[in-house]
Order: C-alpha cells, then sequence, then structure tokens
C-alpha cells in the first residue's frame, strides 16, 4: 500500500451488489427523491403565497423545507447516476464536495432545528411578548448564525480531509462519501480529523439536543398548567409538527450513529443512513401539512389558485365576462 499525492477516484459500494436488485433500488429512490423536492417545495410555496404564515415559525419552517430539499440532493443523485451508469465511480473533487456540501445542510438542519425549538418555547412559555421577542431582526440574526456555524464547522472538515494522503484501495462501503468512511481510508495521522468529529458532534449534536430537550421541558410543563383541555390541545398543536419532526431526525440519526459504534458494519450503516438522509425529508411535509391546520388550509389555497392561473380558465372567464355583457 502506497501513499498517493493525487487521488483520482473513489469506488462507491452503495446500498447492496446484487444486479437484480438495480433497478429495484433506482425506481424507489427516484420516487423518495421526487417526493421530496416537490413535498417540501409545496411547503415553501404555501408558505409564501399565504400572508397569514408569514409568521416565525413558518419562515424557520420554509428555511428548513429549503434545507432538507439540499440536503438530499447532495447524495441522492450521484447514487441514482452510478446506478443508471452501472458505475461505482466518483471523483476526487466530487467527494470532497459532497462531504462539504451534506456536513454543511446536515449541521444546518440540526440548527434550524434547535432555532424552531426555541421559538415554540416562546410562543408557549411567553406567549405575550412573543412577537416582541421573536422579531424579524432576531429571526434574521438566528437564520445567519446558524448558516455561519454550518458553513464553519463543513469547511473545517473539507480542509482537514484535504490534508490527508491515501492508500491506494480507496473503496466506501457507503453511497456516498461520508466523512469518517472517507477519514477511515487515509494512510497518514487522522487524530486530528478525529479529534474534530468528537467535538463538532459534541458541539452541534449534543448541545442543540439538550436545548430542544429542555425547551420541551419547560413547554411540557407550562402545557399541564394550562385549566381547559381545548387550551392544552391548541398548545400541543403549536408545537406537535415540529417534536414529530425532531423526533424523527434524532431518532434515526442517532440509531446510525449507535448502531455504527456496536457493529463494525459499514454496509448496515449505510443502509440505516437512508433513514436520516431520505426517509426524514420526504416524511417532514407529511407531517407538517397532517398535524397544522394553517398548512392544510395554505396548502388548499394553492391547490385552489391553480386553475386560476391556467389558460384555460382564464379564457372561459373571459368569455364568460363577455356573455354577461351581451357581447
Amino acid at each position: 500500500m502506497e501513499n498517493q499525492t493525487h487521488v483520482l477516484e473513489f469506488v462507491l459500494l452503495g446500498l447492496s451488489d446484487d444486479t437484480e436488485l438495480q433497478p429495484l433500488l433506482f425506481g424507489l429512490f427516484l420516487s423518495m427523491y421526487l417526493i421530496v423536492i416537490f413535498g417540501n417545495l409545496l411547503i415553501i410555496l404555501a408558505i409564501i403565497s399565504d400572508s397569514h404564515l408569514h409568521t416565525p415559525m413558518y419562515f424557520f419552517l420554509s428555511n428548513l423545507s429549503l434545507t432538507d430539499i439540499c440536503f438530499t440532493s447532495t447524495t441522492i443523485p450521484t447514487m441514482l447516476l452510478n446506478i443508471h451508469t452501472n458505475s461505482k465511480l466518483i471523483t476526487y473533487e466530487n467527494c470532497l464536495s459532497q462531504v462539504y456540501f451534506f456536513i454543511l445542510f446536515g449541521q444546518l438542519d440540526i440548527s434550524l432545528l434547535t432555532v424552531m425549538a426555541y421559538d415554540r418555547f416562546v410562543a408557549i412559555c411567553d406567549s405575550l411578548h412573543y412577537m416582541v421577542i421573536m422579531n424579524p431582526r432576531l429571526c434574521g440574526l438566528l437564520l445567519l448564525a446558524s448558516w455561519l456555524l454550518s458553513v464553519f464547522f463543513s469547511l473545517l472538515h473539507s480542509l482537514m480531509v484535504l490534508q490527508l494522503s491515501f492508500c491506494t484501495e480507496l473503496v466506501i462501503p457507503h453511497f456516498f462519501c461520508e466523512v469518517n468512511q472517507v477519514v477511515r481510508l487515509a494512510c497518514s495521522d487522522t487524530f486530528l480529523n478525529d479529534l474534530v468529529l468528537y467535538v463538532d458532534a459534541g458541539l452541534m449534536g449534543v448541545i442543540p439536543l439538550t436545548a430542544i430537550l429542555f425547551s420541551y421541558s419547560k413547554i411540557a410543563s407550562s402545557i399541564l398548567r394550562i385549566s381547559t383541555t381545548e387550551g392544552k390541545y391548541k398548545a400541543f398543536s403549536t408545537c406537535g409538527s415540529h417534536l414529530s419532526v425532531v423526533t424523527l431526525f434524532y431518532g434515526t440519526g442517532l440509531a446510525v450513529y449507535l448502531s455504527s459504534s456496536a457493529t463494525q458494519t459499514s454496509r448496515a450503516n449505510a443502509i440505516t443512513s437512508v433513514m436520516y438522509t431520505v426517509v426524514t425529508p420526504m416524511l417532514n411535509p407529511f407531517i407538517y401539512s397532517l398535524r397544522n391546520k394553517d398548512i392544510k388550509q395554505a396548502l388548499n389555497q394553492l391547490v385552489d389558485s391553480i386553475p386560476a392561473s391556467s389558460p384555460s380558465y382564464a379564457i372561459q372567464e373571459h368569455k364568460a365576462e363577455r356573455g354577461r355583457k351581451g357581447c
């Protein structure tokens, strides 16, 4: 095994080596990817089109939907292309770019979920001062801070990987270039890379999760103090969707992390990684649209407004108007 000064390509083994399963995997992941794109785009369009949803909660939700689209787009198109071309190769540059953008949008997802938990905490526990506290300036600053932290850590990881030298065996048992898998292939010392990974896991993993759990413990205690059942249901419905998304995202992420720590089967880790990389972004629009009445109404209005903007509908309206005028 000799070190290489310039790595040309990595080999992504994907989810399965069975050639008969490749068409099935292609169709399945293409369908899931399209659901992610169109589902989250509908949430964004519904929030933009409805002025009643121009609030801090839905401002962060629209950014979360956009992040989910970008997060999924860093991995699935490459996987679909490899299956379609029957190739498992990815260039060094594309692999490094995938590491950067996957960490960027993954960290941004975590940051936005934490910010949304704080937003729900203020809305339930200090509802009288909600609009004063969650003013547009603070919302902008929270979003900017989320982006800056995500860019910093993704750039740090990418630069750390860039300093590594690799061996001639460059096989990654995954369907995308995960930073842990890439670091394991290095022939040079990876102590600093591992240290940065642990620090990042603490700062951008444990601390946000602790903040979310603290926020919802306060929210739960506030809801229990509400005397009426209707009031409790209304208060819980304002944060039920977000709590479901947080549980799904962190639950699948921790399951992948704990399973990879307990068993060193990388292929099994790759399969379970599908849960938080694809399934969670796909289910988010359904969770928010099914559990949130405001989103339901906005989506219904958006769907109802589509025929009004079509050319055939406009021609029919014009003819009807001329008929009413006796033309």
